[in-house]
């Protein structure tokens, strides 16, 4: 793929993703099959990156089950969380992000269907998040897997809805007759801004959320806040 193209690629997962991925080499290894990499001397595929992005994801979802899931016992999550990252719902994912014209193959696995298969397409998104964590860290990588998988994993439990936070947090507050308000600031430039939300409750600053647009500034605002109110119920 040219430099081009993986403009190209990094413009459309921004669009996805909320998140503008910086480093243009590490995004063409991410996307580079092995077959591509053998005729293309120098090239590195993206193995490497797949088996990092692998532990990253399988370490988001399993926090966010043992958040959503406080009854469960290991086997339950286990269960759940195997066909949340199966190989299948990988490859829907990269559907949604546009990955397989972005792939880069050999001549061979061209013709014989690359671009439709899972595990190529699985691997891909992996390395895709490998990529962003080695550029931002734990936890922007994990906000971006919760928007994405979150879903899925609300159904899986049982629990749908359940990452509506800003309903339940309203819920919660209205039932004892108080107000909200979420107060939002942005900064940063315009293909990556960041967006911090304040929650005030009757006037009192309950939390203070951050993400890649106002939705999700609030929506970590709101999960704080809910945090708070749950722990302060357990201590009496």
């Amino acid at each position: 793929m040219s430099g081009d193209g993986i403009t190209e690629a990094a413009s459309g997962l921004e669009a996805v993703l909320g998140y503008a991925i910086r480093d243009r080499a590490t995004l063409a290894e991410a996307l580079t099959h092995g077959s591509y990499a053998a005729e293309n001397t120098g090239t590195r595929d993206y193995q490497r990156l797949e088996f990092l992005g692998d532990a990253v994801l399988q370490l988001a979802v399993t926090r966010y089950l043992f958040e959503i899931m406080p009854d469960a016992s290991e086997g339950e999550m286990t269960l759940v969380r195997a066909g949340v990252v199966s190989e299948p719902t990988l490859a829907a994912v990269a559907g949604a992000w546009g990955l397989s014209g972005l792939v880069r193959l050999g001549r061979g696995e061209e013709l014989t269907g690359g671009r439709e298969k899972a595990s190529i397409l699985s691997d891909v998104v992996e390395s895709i998040l490998a990529t962003i964590y080695l550029e931002t860290g734990f936890d922007r990588v994990e906000e971006i897997i919760r928007a994405h998988w979150g879903p899925l994993a609300d159904e899986r439990s049982g629990q749908p809805g359940r990452r509506d936070y800003k309903t339940r947090l309203q819920e919660i507050l209205v039932a004892d007759g108080r107000t909200v308000e979420y107060v939002v600031s942005e900064n940063g430039p315009q293909h990556a801004k960041e967006f911090t939300a304040e929650l005030r409750s009757s006037g009192e600053v309950l939390a203070t959320g951050a993400g890649t647009s106002k939705k999700r500034a609030e929506q970590d605002a709101a999960r704080q806040a809910i945090d708070r109110i749950e722990r302060a119920q357990a201590d009496g």
